[in-house]
């Protein structure tokens, strides 16, 4: 059974310079630039029908292009943390592709989604990391704020088999209103 989710992508230049900050601490997986993503929702290990249902689903959304920004850095975990993260900022446009993503899982008969979604691109998975050591790397890197993007569609993402993280496939790709081009491919493009 494939673990599959719905994510927007990153532009090559905004992973990079998100790649460019990592810590030499250990006890840190870092996600490499390319597997960078901001997760919409997340169905986990899905049989056939029920990924054929959500892609169903999915392809009945409707969102026209908006505006991306990362913003920040943070850690999941409190005194404990497990994540290191980039924030990405809330928008209306955000929350409603998000919702509409939600709402297609529960058609396909998936469990509601019970955390809050806190939009955000995975960084790092840490595991007995000190704490002071977390905090440096949160006063040095906190004020991050990359230049806008413009998503221009979402998509189904895969995880490798076995492990459930990356490298990550792209199963499917669901366009916004307007932007399907001649090739059949979306082009990312900088917000003004």
């Amino acid at each position: 059974m494939p673990r599959l989710f719905t994510a927007l992508e990153i532009p090559d230049a905004i992973r990079q310079r998100l790649g460019l900050i990592r810590a030499p601490f250990a006890g840190a997986r870092w996600i490499a630039p390319q597997d960078m993503h901001i997760t919409l929702r997340f169905f986990g290990d899905v049989d056939g029908r029920t990924a054929d249902e959500v892609a169903d689903f999915l392809g009945s959304v409707q969102a026209r292009p908006f505006e991306v920004r990362i913003a920040e850095i943070g850690a999941f975990g409190g005194r404990d943390p497990h994540t290191l993260w980039a924030g990405v900022t809330m928008t209306p446009e955000l929350e409603t592709l998000q919702y509409a993503n939600e709402r297609a899982a529960r058609a396909a008969g998936l469990d509601p989604e019970t955390r809050t979604f806190r939009p955000h691109v995975t960084l790092a998975r840490i595991k007995g990391v000190r704490e002071r050591d977390v905090a440096t790397f949160l006063q040095h890197n906190g004020g991050l704020v990359t230049e806008p993007f413009l998503a221009t569609r979402f998509v189904v993402l895969s995880a490798r088999p076995g492990t459930g993280g990356p490298p990550y496939a792209v199963e499917a790709v669901y366009p916004f209103e307007g932007t399907y081009d001649a090739d059949g491919e979306d082009e990312f493009e900088h917000a003004p």
